[in-house]
């Protein structure tokens, strides 16, 4: 009688030791799925549209650069534009230097 009390208890020592461990596992899949949805899909997500913004700028876009100053564009190419800063004044910038377009936004002002 007295060894199967042994035998039990230790069964039931090493059920018990396995069981944080799985408890673990769950709660660092958990917190994986809501960094995910909270914080990675979303970024994501901006960053395809900045991406399909910066692929669909066309001349005569109203532009505001990341350095503030706002432009028209008057040539586009793969990787670089061309921008009107003030009449008669061109530069070339990067593609990937344009923060938003505001073309079609009605608080820019001339």
């Amino acid at each position: 009688m007295f060894i199967t009390e042994a035998i039990a208890a230790t069964e039931t020592t090493t059920a018990v030791q396995a069981s944080p461990m799985a408890g673990f596992l769950i709660q660092l899949v958990l917190v994986f799925a809501i960094f995910y949805f909270l914080l990675i899909r979303p970024q994501q997500k901006k960053m395809k549209e900045h991406e399909n913004m910066l692929n669909a700028i066309k001349p005569k876009d109203e532009i505001i650069t990341g350095g503030g100053i706002y432009a028209t564009v008057t040539k586009t190419s793969e990787e670089i534009l061309t921008v009107e800063i003030a009449k008669g004044v061109e530069i070339k910038i990067s593609r990937s230097s344009v923060r938003e377009v505001v073309s079609d936004k009605k608080d820019v002002k001339k």
